[in-house]
């Protein structure tokens, strides 16, 4: 049985069942051996890859679309610009730069990223940093104001 296995057993053991969300966390986040804790499951050396990875076409792509959303719908300032499980922070840096050249769309915009891992959050706030995001545990806590996801 592997390390994450005993401690789940010993969990279950001591405190009786456990939801599917509370193994769910454990197994991807757990600080010593969770997937997303002790490797990097991205690109062609990791486990999968996503749409943003393989083109930055894709990201810019929605990032338009965003940003004309923003403008058909009164140009809110401020307003969210959110991502849920923002992986390598790629999507979001794809959809900014798509977006630069829109007048008031970047000094309107709140970024909020939606990340409970602290290992891909360091490397968000790499990809992100001139953007000042803001990270949040759950989607329940993105701010009450106009929001785009």
């Amino acid at each position: 049985m592997t390390p994450l296995g005993r401690l789940l057993v010993d969990r279950i053991r001591e405190g009786g069942p456990i939801t599917v969300a509370d193994y769910m966390a454990e197994c991807l986040l757990h600080p010593l051996h969770g997937y997303y804790t002790t490797r990097d499951p991205f690109g062609a050396a990791g486990d999968f890859i996503t749409a943003p990875e393989i083109s930055q076409m894709f990201g810019e792509m929605i990032g338009l679309m965003l940003a004309q959303a923003w403008l058909d719908q009164g140009a809110a300032a401020p307003f969210t610009l959110a991502e849920l499980g923002p992986g390598r922070g790629t999507l979001m840096a794809d959809v900014l730069r798509a977006t630069k050249g829109v007048p008031g769309f970047h000094a309107s915009a709140r970024i909020a990223l939606v990340e409970a891992s602290p290992r891909l959050r360091e490397v968000q706030a790499l990809t992100l940093a001139p953007h000042r995001p803001v990270w949040l545990d759950r989607a329940e806590d993105l701010p009450d104001r106009p929001t785009f996801v």
